[in-house]
C-alpha cells in the first residue's frame, strides 16, 4: 500500500511502503517508541512501557517485555513477514510466557533484572522510571508492583505478536485462541514508510474484537457478610447461625 503526502493540499507525493531492515530494528523502534503498539485501542488510557529487550528465559529470550500502569505484563514477539518461521510465532510467544512465569519463584530477582536495564538506559531504578513514564505517585507505583507480582505468580500474561505484515490465517488463529481460551493475544501490524528525514508508522491491532466466551459462568453470586450468614442459616439452621454470629461478635470485640 502507498500513502500520499502533500503540503497544504499541493505538491502531493506518493510514498511506497518501506521495510524494517531486520527484526532487531523493529524491536529497537518499539523500545524507543512504545506508543507504536496501540493498546489504547484495547482500553482508552492504556499505554506500554517496554521494560527490557531480550529478556532471557529457559525457552530463549523474549524479544521485548512490557508493562502497563495497571501492572499487566506483555510478552512482545517480533517477526518479519518474510521470516519462514512466522507460522510458529504464537506458540513461541506462549512458550516464552510459560518460561517467564517461572521467574515468579523469585520476584526480587525478576525486578532486579528490570532495575539493571532501567539504570543502564535511564539512570533510574525500574519503579522510579515507571513513576516518571506513567506520571503516577508512590502509592500508585507500589500498587503497580504488587499487581505485577500477582500477575507473574498467577501466570496472567498478555501477548503481542508484532509484524510488518499480518495475513488472514494469523488473524483467524488469534481470534480463535482469544475466543476459546483465557489467553489475551494481539497481533500488531506496523506499516513502515520513509519520507525524507521522517519515518511514518501506521499501526493496526487485531484480536481486540474477540469476545471471551469460555469459563464465564452466569449469575455468579457475590458474597458479603449478609449473604454469607443467609446461606449459613439456610444450610445449617437458624440456631447454628446465631452461634456463629455470637462468636464473630466476641472475636471482633
Amino acid at each position: 500500500m502507498s500513502i500520499i503526502v502533500s503540503k497544504k493540499g499541493s505538491n502531493a507525493q506518493i510514498i511506497d511502503k518501506s521495510d524494517f531492515t531486520n527484526e532487531s530494528s523493529m524491536q529497537e523502534y518499539i523500545h524507543n517508541n512504545p506508543e507504536s503498539i496501540p493498546i489504547y485501542e484495547i482500553q482508552k488510557d492504556k499505554k506500554l512501557f517496554v521494560a527490557k529487550r531480550e529478556f532471557r528465559t529457559a525457552s530463549g529470550p523474549v524479544d521485548a517485555l512490557a508493562v502497563d500502569k495497571d501492572g499487566d505484563i506483555y510478552v512482545v514477539e517480533t517477526k518479519l513477514y518474510k521470516n519462514p518461521d512466522k507460522r510458529k510465532v504464537v506458540a513461541q510467544a506462549l512458550d516464552y510466557g510459560a518460561a517467564l512465569w517461572k521467574h515468579s519463584v523469585d520476584f526480587n530477582e525478576f525486578i532486579e533484572i528490570l532495575n539493571n536495564e532501567s539504570r543502564e538506559k535511564f539512570s533510574l531504578d525500574f519503579q522510579d522510571k515507571l513513576m516518571d513514564f506513567f506520571n503516577i505517585d508512590d502509592d500508585q507505583s507500589d500498587l503497580l508492583i504488587k499487581n505485577l507480582m500477582r500477575n507473574l505468580n498467577e501466570g496472567i500474561i498478555k501477548f503481542v505478536i508484532l509484524m510488518d505484515s499480518i495475513d488472514d490465517r494469523l488473524k483467524d488463529l488469534i481470534l480463535y485462541v482469544n475466543q476459546n481460551s483465557q489467553f489475551d493475544i494481539y497481533a500488531v501490524q506496523l506499516e513502515y514508510y520513509e519520507f525524507k528525514e521522517n519515518e511514518i508508522i501506521i499501526p493496526k491491532i487485531f484480536g481486540v474484537e474477540a469476545k471471551k466466551t469460555v469459563n464465564k459462568p452466569e449469575n455468579v453470586r457475590k458474597w458479603d457478610r449478609v449473604v454469607w450468614f443467609e446461606e449459613l442459616e439456610k444450610r445449617r439452621g437458624q440456631e447454628e447461625a446465631k452461634i456463629v454470629k455470637k462468636l464473630e461478635k466476641w472475636a471482633t470485640g
